[in-house]
């Protein structure tokens, strides 16, 4: 838990995508506003440990505490990569490298930010996906692949992200949703929650994907409900490389990706803006 710090801020960003140099340098000029502020970043920081572990430690160096969640691209197991691992042992060792580094980790205490807006518990999570999120006219995950691949829109998870030891990436996917589950009805009453993570926990961000079907990727029907069951302060993502706010029953759900440089190029905001959750940027709690 950190002290009260009248001007701290907590931030966010997420798919900074290092293994792109525009990016790289990106993270290389991030710092926070003030010593009190904190830094959420909601996945794919890179596809190898190395690049993980040089950007977490860059801005670990600089904000008051970084809080990360992982992303598909860092789970992946990537030909560059001299790291190996799959699956829970890749999962596990990332948590490792960001100890060692003093950055909080879904297997991690949730920690409260005490600034201005708060206190809120941030709630880093790690959810996956269940192809639950299937395209219309399909009713199982069979069908939704097959279609899928009958666009050739099929998500490089399929190849990279193993889920071992568990058999599938939905069975993992399920371990996940019943752990967090038990997790986040232990927080104490009345404290709002910032969950994050790095897939949405509602369907609606997706459907504005210029490829439906790729919302098969994108999470988990498990958690529908998890903004109006919990006390949820705002929902914090990524993975659709679209940022914007939206809201769901009135609970605000924050896209903050940096994304590629072919799409962040075509905006009109400059690339890399760190996206403030606490307090709103409207000035509302």
């Amino acid at each position: 838990m950190s002290g009260t710090n009248g001007g701290s801020r907590l931030w966010a960003i997420s798919d900074l995508h290092i293994g792109y140099a525009e990016n790289r340098a990106l993270v290389d000029a991030m710092r926070p506003e003030t010593d009190g502020d904190w830094l959420i970043v909601a996945g794919d920081v890179a596809e190898t440990v190395e690049d993980i572990r040089w950007a977490l430690k860059t801005l670990a160096g600089r904000f008051a505490k970084v809080v990360w969640v992982p992303g598909n691209h860092e789970l992946w197991t990537h030909p560059s990569d001299a790291v190996t691992l799959r699956g829970v042992a890749r999962y596990d060792h990332l948590v490792e490298q960001c100890r060692d580094l003093g950055v909080l980790t879904p297997e991690d205490p949730y920690p409260v930010f005490d600034g201005p807006g708060g206190p809120v518990a941030v709630a880093p999570l790690f959810l996956l996906y269940d192809y639950s999120f299937l395209p219309s006219g399909c009713a199982t995950k069979d069908e939704g692949l097959e279609y899928a691949h009958g666009t050739g829109v099929v998500c490089t998870d399929e190849r990279l992200l193993h889920p071992d030891p568990y058999p599938s990436r939905e069975d993992w996917c399920r371990a996940r949703v019943a752990a967090t589950e038990r997790r986040l009805a232990e927080v104490p009453d009345g404290l709002p929650l910032v969950l994050v993570n790095h897939w949405p926990l509602h369907r609606h961000p997706t459907d504005v994907l210029w490829y439906p079907e790729f919302a098969m990727w994108c999470g988990t029907v498990l958690t529908d409900d998890w903004h109006r069951r919990f006390p949820v302060h705002t929902m914090v993502y990524g993975h659709l490389h679209i940022p914007r706010t939206t809201w769901q029953d009135g609970v605000r759900f924050e896209e903050v990706s940096v994304g590629y440089p072919r799409e962040w190029r075509k905006r009109e905001r400059p690339p890399g803006r760190l996206r403030r959750i606490v307090p709103r940027e409207d000035g509302e709690r």
